[in-house]
């Protein structure tokens, strides 16, 4: 089974005290985006927990309990969300200065291989025009290429709850900026690829991939896995399946291209949920709502796997 820690929420940023206690105790409740009267119970042994994936725009709050799940036997990646927006985007984020000591000091304690860094959401408009993705994109590559092998793309959706600041990314900009990262990644070394995307950037050697990317879990875990494309993501998702332990409206954040977020009010007031040995993100159950198994046994295939 892998764990994803979370689409929902930054649980490395906000969250890591609870997490550790959900592994201590063998188990977390995970509510249903849909229906908050529904919760699954997700058992959370190493022995049937294949990985965990992270995503976070901040983990400085984790760096310290990454090597304590490590020796509690749960092997992880972590995504790691570093853009070149300011404050006016990005509201609730430390400087860039602090997060990019952040992703180095990260990389050098877990390794390069276990650290993949979004450039994501990419935004098209008046003020980031293609030429400043590629100038910015570049002063963060001469940073981070040696703690950065891999670089997942994606480009800003219209959301509803965010439409009204942004809009959809035209094919030709899409293009224009595949063509700047390309060049940039191509001079670095780093692998770029895309996530959810429909456009076809294969010509700037951009080719689709996974977040929850089944190959690249089996290198970090050296063992075969017997898992399918997650049916529940979006059309052009490529993720393994997964089980995500976090919640909506939980990431205090304030990134203006946030899907899941509906407004700082209900980001405060789950936040304000929260407690730490609670068996679920936002606080302890009422009693009322129906719980169901959702654990999935290890996917790791019998044969002997080994990676060179």
């Amino acid at each position: 089974m892998i764990i994803t820690a979370s689409r929902r929420t930054d649980i490395p940023a906000f969250y890591s005290a609870w997490f550790l206690n959900r592994l201590k105790d063998g188990y977390a409740l995970a509510p249903n985006p849909r229906n908050s009267q529904q919760l699954g119970r997700v058992e959370l042994s190493p022995r049937i927990v294949d990985c965990i994936v992270f995503w976070s725009k901040n983990p400085a709050p984790m760096l310290d309990r990454f090597r304590e799940i490590e020796n509690l036997g749960y092997p992880f990646i972590v995504h790691f969300t570093l853009t070149p927006y300011g404050n006016e985007i990005e509201s609730g984020l430390p400087p860039k200065k602090i997060i990019l000591k952040t992703f180095i000091e990260l990389a050098g304690r877990i390794g390069p291989q276990r650290v993949i860094w979004r450039y994501d959401p990419i935004i098209v408009d008046g003020r980031f025009s293609a030429m400043w993705h590629a100038e910015q994109f570049a002063a963060l590559c001469e940073i981070l290429h040696p703690y950065a092998h891999r670089c997942v793309v994606s480009f800003v959706d219209p959301y509803k709850s965010i439409a009204k600041f942004f809009r959809g990314v035209t094919h030709e900009e899409m293009r224009s900026v595949a063509a700047g990262l390309s060049r940039v990644a191509d001079e670095y070394g780093i692998a770029l690829s895309t996530c959810a995307e429909k456009i076809d950037l294969d010509e700037f050697g951009i080719g689709r991939g996974a977040c929850v990317d089944k190959k690249h879990i089996e290198q970090v875990i050296g063992s075969r896995l017997d898992v399918k494309t997650d049916a529940n993501q979006r059309e052009m998702c490529l993720c393994a399946e997964a089980v995500d332990l976090g919640a909506y409206d939980t990431c205090p954040h304030g990134c203006m291209y946030c899907y899941a977020v509906s407004s700082p009010e209900t980001a405060a007031h789950g936040l304000a949920a929260h407690r730490p040995s609670a068996p679920m993100l936002t606080g302890y159950p009422t009693g009322a709502e129906i719980v169901t198994d959702r654990t999935k046994g290890s996917r790791k295939a019998t044969e002997l796997c080994l990676y060179i």
